[in-house]
């Protein structure tokens, strides 16, 4: 009960979190926020950065990182992949809860509906987007074999620029970790650039067909 306790207690000091629970915290907190629906108010973003500023001053090996939350990202949105192809549409009807968010459920079908397969892609650097973005390509029925392309693309970019953000940060700037808010917020205005853009682009009119 108490590591429980000092887990939920760690969640908005992200540093301590990583220093209190090592490699076994990461992994858990990547796997669950990538497809279980009630990840969605874990720190993914600043998880990472964190993780790869403390492993370039050399607390965690930055390739033993790199390994294992890619594949616990890769897991993640596989379950959660499942869970909606299993659920269906019934897991739209469910009222929300503490649990739950659905109103984060529909967004990301929006977004889904938007960009096609590339969402699982471009969820990955979309906080809440990305844990219910497999979800709802299961309730699509998206293809598997279509679906672990772009979840194994996505989690390997999505590990790989979050912590060598960070590894490359604590490399070059010394004392960047009392500016890390700074830096995660950056991260999160780049990271909805992408379907910001698509959005405008979508909101242009169409131009005439010229061919006779």
């Amino acid at each position: 009960m108490q590591e429980i306790l000092a887990f939920f207690s760690n969640l908005q000091n992200v540093e301590g979190l990583i220093r209190w629970g090592g490699y076994t915290v990461l992994a858990i907190i990547v796997f669950a926020e990538s497809g279980l629906f009630f990840g969605f108010f874990l720190p993914g973003d600043s998880l990472l950065v964190t993780a790869g500023l403390l492993a370039s001053r050399g607390y965690l090996n930055i390739w033993e990182l790199f390994a294992l939350l890619s594949l616990m990202a890769i897991a993640g949105d596989s379950v959660g992949y499942y869970f909606g192809k299993v659920t269906g549409p019934k897991i739209f009807s469910k009222e929300k809860s503490i649990l739950f968010a659905k109103d984060h459920l529909l967004r990301a079908q929006k977004f889904y509906e938007q960009h096609g397969g590339k969402t699982i892609i471009l969820a990955r650097f979309m906080p809440i987007v990305r844990t219910f973005a497999p979800i709802v390509a299961g309730v699509g029925q998206m293809k598997y074999s279509r679906f672990i392309s772009f979840n194994i693309w996505g989690g390997l970019a999505w590990v790989g620029m979050t912590l060598g953000l960070g590894y490359f940060l604590g490399r070059a700037i010394p004392n960047i970790d009392q500016f890390i808010h700074w830096v995660i917020l950056g991260i999160i205005l780049l990271s909805i650039t992408p379907p910001f853009v698509a959005w405008l682009r979508s909101r242009q009119p169409k131009k005439p067909d010229c061919r006779a």
